[in-house]
C-alpha cells in the first residue's frame, strides 16, 4: 500500500481522481530527467527514441483496451476525448444526419456539446433512464438496474438520420454500468456511430468486447492511478473520419495537433498495464469495502437509503452481474444536507456529485434524473472506493460519519 494522505485524511472520493501509483510515477521520472526529446523531432536519435516509445505505449494501451488495430488518440484527458467524438462526428463534412441521441444521466461534458450541436441545428434527444423504486438491497426484487438506459425507449427514439450516440458506460455518481450490447446492437442496424465514455469504468471493470461494441471510447488516465492531464480517444475503426478540434501542427494524422506529453503518456500506459494485471484482484477488494462501508453506515442510521443500482454481497463470478462499478457508494442521510454533513467531517474527503458541478447550487442531475426529489439529492452523499483505501479507513470513516449524522440530526424539527 501507498503512504496514507497527510493529516490523517480518508480519501474517499476515487471517482474525481486517483492517487498516482508510485510504479507510475517511476516509469515517468526519465521522460522528465532525460529523454526529454520532442517526439516529433524525427531528425535526430533523441526524438527517434521518444517517437518510438510514444508507439509502444499506443500499441501495448490498444492492446490491453482489446482494440488491437484500432487507432489512440492522444489527448489533455477526457473531457477533450469527449468534445472529439461527439464534435468530430457530427461536424465532418460528409455528415448528413442531424440526429444525436444522448443519456440524460451523462456527464457535463457530454451534455454541454449536445447542448452546442443543439444550437447548431442538430436535433438532440436525451435517453431515459430505469428509474425502479430506491428499496433496500437487502431484500428481495433488489433494483440492480437503476440508471441504465431503457431499451424499449431506445428502440423507439433511434433511426436512420441519427447520426451519433453517447452513453457513459459507468455512472460517475451512481456507479451504474449499461448493457452495451444491446445498445451497440441498435446502433449497428441504423448505422449510427456509438461513443461510449468510459471514464470511470477503464481500469476498474473489465472491459472485455465492451470496447470494441462502440466506435468511440473516450477515458482519462487520473481515473486508474495515473497522472492528470492526459486521456485518450479509441477509435475501434481506424478509418472513421473526425473533424479535428485542434489543428496546428499535423500530428497523430492530422486528427490533434501539438506536442506530446511524453511523460504523462507513458504514465498512462503504464498505469493501464498495472490496472490490468491487478483487476481481477482489486475488484473483490475494492467491492467488499464499498459493502462494508454501506453495511456499517445503515447499521448505525435510521433510514439511509441507497442511490442507484444494488449488489449481492459475494462479488460475482459473471462480469453481466456487475451492476455498478464495484467501489462506488451513493446514499442519502435522512434529514440532513450532504454539504453540511462534509463540513462536520472535514478530515474525510467525499462529494455530493461530480467534481466537475461541486460549484453549481443545483442538486445532481442524476440524482432528480432516477427519480429523487431535489431534497433527497441534496442529502445525499458520493463515496469513491479505491486501491489505496484499507478496511480500517472505511471502519474510520463510517464512525466520523455517524458522529457527524449524530450531530446534525439534533437540529432536524
Amino acid at each position: 500500500m501507498s503512504e496514507h494522505p497527510p493529516n490523517d485524511e480518508i480519501y474517499l472520493d476515487n471517482h474525481a481522481s486517483t492517487a498516482v501509483d508510485p510504479r507510475v510515477i517511476e516509469a515517468m521520472l526519465p521522460l522528465m530527467r532525460s529523454e526529454y526529446a520532442n517526439a516529433g523531432s524525427i531528425t535526430h536519435e533523441p526524438g527517434r527514441r521518444i517517437a518510438a516509445m510514444i508507439q509502444e505505449c499506443k500499441e501495448q494501451m490498444l492492446s490491453l483496451l482489446g482494440a488491437n488495430g484500432g487507432q489512440l488518440v492522444l489527448t489533455s484527458g477526457a473531457t477533450e476525448s469527449i468534445n472529439l467524438a461527439l464534435f468530430g462526428v457530427a461536424l465532418h463534412p460528409r455528415q448528413k444526419r442531424r440526429r444525436i441521441l444522448v443519456g440524460k444521466l451523462e456527464h457535463r461534458a457530454v451534455l454541454d456539446c449536445a447542448k452546442k450541436l443543439a444550437r447548431q441545428g442538430f436535433l438532440v434527444q436525451s435517453l431515459e433512464p430505469i428509474t425502479h423504486d430506491h428499496s433496500d438491497p437487502s431484500v428481495s426484487g433488489r433494483p440492480f438496474h437503476i440508471g441504465r438506459i431503457d431499451i424499449d425507449a431506445f428502440k423507439e427514439a433511434i433511426d436512420d438520420e441519427v447520426c451519433l450516440v453517447s452513453i457513459l458506460l459507468g455512472n460517475n455518481e451512481i456507479g451504474t454500468l449499461q448493457d452495451m450490447r444491446s445498445v451497440a446492437d441498435l446502433c449497428r442496424a441504423h448505422g449510427a456511430i456509438l461513443h461510449l465514455d468510459a471514464t470511470q469504468a477503464v481500469g476498474k471493470v473489465p472491459l472485455g468486447e465492451l470496447s470494441l461494441q462502440a466506435d468511440l471510447v473516450s477515458f482519462s488516465a487520473h481515473k486508474f492511478y495515473g497522472p492528470k492531464g492526459v486521456g485518450g480517444l479509441l477509435m475501434t475503426d481506424p478509418d472513421l473520419m473526425l473533424t479535428p478540434l485542434i489543428v496546428g501542427g499535423g500530428q497523430q494524422n492530422n486528427l490533434r495537433s501539438g506536442t506530446l506529453n511524453t511523460s504523462g503518456i507513458v504514465g498512462m500506459a503504464r498505469a493501464l498495464a498495472i490496472a490490468s494485471e491487478s483487476l481481477e484482484s482489486e475488484m473483490p477488494r475494492v467491492y467488499s469495502l464499498r459493502d462494508q462501508l454501506w453495511q456499517e453506515l445503515r447499521s448505525s442510521i435510521p433510514g439511509l437509503r441507497l442511490n442507484g443500482p444494488a449488489w449481492n454481497k459475494d462479488f460475482p463470478t459473471d462480469p453481466k452481474e456487475l451492476y455498478g462499478l464495484p467501489g462506488n457508494l451513493n446514499v442519502q442521510f435522512p434529514g440532513v444536507d450532504g454539504q453540511s454533513l462534509m463540513l462536520k467531517v472535514p478530515g474525510l474527503a467525499v462529494s455530493s456529485g461530480s467534481a466537475c458541478t461541486a460549484a453549481e447550487p443545483h442538486p445532481s442531475h442524476v440524482l432528480t434524473g432516477i427519480g429523487l426529489s431535489q431534497d433527497q439529492a441534496r442529502c445525499s452523499l458520493r463515496f469513491g472506493i479505491g486501491r489505496f483505501n484499507t478496511s480500517e479507513q472505511i471502519d474510520q470513516a463510517a464512525k466520523k460519519l455517524t458522529w457527524a449524522y449524530s450531530q446534525l440530526i439534533q437540529f432536524v424539527a
